[in-house]
């Protein structure tokens, strides 16, 4: 009884993000084992000063952490495009390529914009989540007595394509085309981006090292 009452433990989150649609993306990536809820309207968070998607989401995690009380477990993230003939750019700015006000729409013409005449058109979405649980949410570990950190890393290479295509995604999902596809993140439905996206691909990094640490069942 006592293997088959702690593979059944429920670890939950506080994502770092008011964003419903993405604590139910993380909901659905995270799978059963993970009940994930949004933020609470009154706890802000900071400004994304990190020079890197992994320093954003360990600076989101730590702050949210801190003003719940130190008391729930926290899931942060942070991910952006990376293109190889920009050295890496837009990156940590992948939401604000054409300006602070851009959209979507804006910050993917950008983007072809500055991609124009370039034979070079490699790039990889990248996503990197930060987990950080109390003592409390880790009590299968014996001996734990200090705040649990999990790092988690997810990558999907592609293409940017000349044009936009597809209606399904968000951000530059319409230009891009992962290696070995015939169609663009847009194009695809939720079920095929979710096997091979840097968001799902990071989910499941993060979910088999919480089953590494004995957390999760």
């Amino acid at each position: 009884m006592g293997n088959d009452s702690q593979a059944t433990v429920m670890l939950h989150v506080v994502l770092a993000s008011r964003n419903v649609g993405k604590a139910r993306e993380f909901a659905r990536l995270l799978g059963p084992d993970l009940s994930v809820d949004v933020l609470p309207e009154t706890i802000s968070l900071p400004e994304e000063t990190g020079t890197s998607f992994a320093e954003n989401a360990e600076l989101k995690a730590q702050s949210a952490f801190a003003t719940l009380g130190g008391t729930v477990a926290v899931l942060a993230d942070d991910s952006g495009l990376e293109v190889d003939a920009l050295e890496g750019r837009p990156g940590v700015r992948s939401a604000r390529f054409a300006g602070e006000a851009a959209d979507d729409s804006d910050n993917v013409a950008r983007l072809l914009q500055e991609l124009e005449g370039s034979g070079e058109r490699g790039a990889q979405f990248v996503c990197e989540l930060v987990l950080l649980a109390p003592p409390a949410s880790t009590a299968p570990i014996s001996g734990c007595d200090g705040m649990l950190i999990v790092n988690a890393r997810g990558v999907l290479r592609g293409e940017i394509e000349h044009e936009p295509r597809g209606t399904q995604g968000f951000g530059y999902d319409p230009v891009f085309r992962p290696q070995g596809w015939d169609v663009t993140l847009a194009e695809a439905g939720a079920e095929d981006k979710d096997a091979v996206s840097h968001r799902g691909n990071a989910a499941r990094a993060l979910v088999a090292r919480l089953r590494e640490l004995d957390i999760l069942g």
